[in-house]
């Protein structure tokens, strides 16, 4: 009797053990993400990343309003970034990025002769570089919430119009990594 116990004691522990692994997050290397601040002020921003490595990834933004209040008609942003946290691609972060813009310029003029104004609206289309920082979290679950802020300037449209000269990127985002 003392054998066959001993035998299956010995034959239970030699079971392999599981354990609760962390999902693997490795292998799901792409992010949707869409600017919640945005939705409020009258746009919509949606946001495509792939990451490379641990610590980098690309991806590219594209904005368009919804309000017609809203100077922007456009812009598309790809970027660059490198993540210093722990987990994969996570943690705070410094970008890189290029943007496309298109702006609504209004010119107002003022005959001095007849006290009589007008305004007219031209489209600006440029180019502008530009570097970010910020910080992305994400759940085991794989939802993220991401906040950040960049500045860039224009590099060819400029003439002397400091409304559109610089050229400003930010928001709080959430989404879902795939």
């Amino acid at each position: 009797m003392k054998k066959s116990i001993l035998l299956f004691v010995l034959a239970f522990l030699s079971l392999p053990v599981f354990s609760q692994d962390e999902p693997d997050v490795s292998l799901k290397n792409s992010e949707l993400k869409l600017n919640a601040l945005f939705l409020v002020i009258g746009a919509l921003e949606v946001e495509y990343e792939y990451i490379l490595n641990e610590e980098s990834a690309v991806g590219v933004s594209a904005f368009l309003p919804i309000d017609e209040d809203v100077d922007i008609n456009y812009y598309i942003s790809p970027y660059y970034r490198w993540y210093f946290g722990k987990k994969r691609a996570a943690g705070f972060f410094v970008e890189g990025f290029g943007m496309l813009n298109s702006v609504e310029n209004e010119n107002y003029t003022f005959d001095d002769v007849t006290f009589i104004g007008s305004s007219t609206f031209e489209t600006k289309t440029d180019f502008a570089i530009g570097v970010g920082l910020g910080a992305k979290f994400i759940t085991t679950r794989n939802f993220i919430a991401e906040i950040y802020a960049g500045v860039g300037r224009n590099l060819f449209n400029t003439d002397g119009d400091d409304d559109f000269e610089i050229v400003g990127k930010g928001g709080i985002k959430i989404g879902l990594r795939f």
